[in-house]
Parts: C-alpha cells; sequence; structure tokens
C-alpha cells in the first residue's frame, strides 16, 4: 500500500491491513512526521472499501515510547498558536483512529507511553503482552495528557484515568487488562499466536455487520433509552436483515453452511 518513511501500512490478502509504527530505532516515539502519516494512513484504510478491520502495532521492542525527544525540545521553542497547530494535528490522528468505519484492533508490547497510551485507547478493541508498560506520564514533564484525555476516560474510567494521569505511575499489562485498556493480555511469548487467534476469529464476521455493529454502538453510547434510539436500533436491525450480507447469512446459518464471506 501507500509508501511511508515512519509508519508501514500492508495489506492482508485475506482482507485487513495492518498499520505500524515504524520508527524502531527511536522505539515508535511520536514526531510531527509520524503523526501526520498516520493520518495519511488512516485516510487511506478508510477509503479501502474491501478492508474488514485494521491492526494497529509497533514494530521492534516496543509500540511506543511516546512522545519523540527531540519533537518535544522543538515545541518548547514555538509559541502559543504554533503549539496549538500541533495540538490540533495529534487530535486529528486520535479523533480519526476513533471515528474509524471498520473495527480496530492495538497490539501492544513493550512500552506505550503518552500519547500511546491514547492510541490504545482509540481502538475498539487491544491486546497486550502481560510485561507490557503503560503509562500516562505528561506530568512528569510538566504536561498533561490532554488530547487523549476523552478516550482514554472512555477506556478506563474517569477514576482510573484521574489516578494514572496525576500520578504518572507504570502498569503492566495484567493491570491494563483489569482496568479495561486491553481486552486480554498473554505471555510475550504467545503474542504473535493470540494475534493469529484473534484475526481468524474477526474474519469470520461478516464485514458488513461489523461496520454496522460499530455505528449502532457508537449511537448507543451510554444506552440512555430514548424515542430516537429506539428508532435507530427498529431501523439499524431491518436494514441488515433485508441487506445482501444479512440474507446470506440467514440462509447459510438455516442451511448448516458457511457464509460467502467466510474462507472455504
Amino acid at each position: 500500500m501507500t509508501n511511508f518513511t515512519t509508519v508501514q501500512l500492508e495489506k492482508d490478502p485475506r482482507g485487513f491491513a495492518t498499520l505500524w509504527l515504524n520508527r524502531a530505532e527511536k522505539n515508535n516515539a511520536f514526531n510531527a512526521e509520524m503523526i501526520r502519516e498516520l493520518i495519511l494512513a488512516l485516510d487511506a484504510v478508510g477509503e479501502d472499501k474491501s478492508l474488514r478491520f485494521l491492526l494497529l502495532r509497533g514494530r521492534g521492542k516496543h509500540f511506543s515510547a511516546g512522545a519523540d525527544l527531540a519533537w518535544m525540545q522543538h515545541a518548547a521553542t514555538l509559541d502559543y498558536n504554533a503549539n496549538l497547530s500541533d495540538a490540533r494535528e495529534l487530535a486529528e490522528l486520535m479523533y480519526n483512529l476513533h471515528g474509524l468505519k471498520i473495527p480496530t484492533l492495538a497490539v501492544v508490547q513493550g512500552a506505550a507511553f503518552g500519547g500511546a497510551v491514547g492510541l490504545a485507547s482509540c481502538c475498539d478493541m487491544a491486546i497486550g503482552a502481560e510485561d507490557a508498560l503503560f503509562s500516562l506520564s505528561e506530568v512528569r514533564i510538566g504536561l498533561a495528557p490532554a488530547v487523549i484525555s476523552p478516550f482514554v476516560v472512555q477506556a478506563i474510567g474517569e477514576r482510573a484515568a484521574k489516578r494514572y494521569a496525576l500520578t504518572a505511575e507504570r502498569f503492566d499489562g495484567k493491570r491494563a487488562r483489569e482496568l479495561g485498556l486491553l481486552a486480554e493480555c498473554y505471555p510475550a511469548a504467545d503474542l504473535e499466536s493470540q494475534v493469529e487467534a484473534w484475526v481468524a476469529n474477526l474474519l469470520q464476521n461478516s464485514p458488513q455487520a461489523m461496520r454496522a455493529s460499530k455505528d449502532l454502538l457508537r449511537e448507543v453510547g451510554s444506552g440512555e433509552l430514548t424515542p430516537a434510539l429506539r428508532r435507530y436500533t427498529e431501523n439499524a436491525i431491518a436494514r441488515l436483515r433485508v441487506s445482501a450480507e444479512g440474507q446470506e447469512g440467514l440462509r447459510a446459518f438455516l442451511e448448516k453452511r458457511q457464509p460467502s464471506w467466510q474462507e472455504q
């Protein structure tokens, strides 16, 4: 797929893509170029209607060590408006990842500090190694996890977000699973095989139904019961039942065979 310098976007013939953070020599630390390339890569993913889901991963030892030191040093020399422009670029990345139409799965190994916690929080699901280390480390250098904070709160809850944003404590993959940031964690040696198991499971599902379910759950939000939400959910299932994939899935179930989107 599209060529980049700091990230790689790979399309698997089975119908999904992997977006790699690709600055292993810098522990996949963020800089302005990586943020811009991640935005462009997500645009390419969103435009490719053949993709069923996206994996977000980091090359090398670490998922991402957070902000690049040289980038932060440069930011310290900028005025308010220039820093605001940087913040808006990071926000565009986070909101675009969160709003992607297809399911997203982050895979975390090694360090996931600062904005990297935001990336994992923006994905629909995340898995990782038991010995992965997470930290909202911004307060240690006089900053705050500002742009990523809404997504972190959604992922781990307001109370836990306050604790880890204010203390900058490090926590491992097991704790991340307890908090809900990770759906599952595994011994580091087993992580790759578990990624394949997650991929195989997602490939069993109707691509259209996964997109529709993601839209549905975004609309449902906290689950507040309103007349508008009731109408939305009624229309959602009716549309799916009469759609081509919905009809194929129902027929396959009744005929005790695999639906067309599953590998034969």
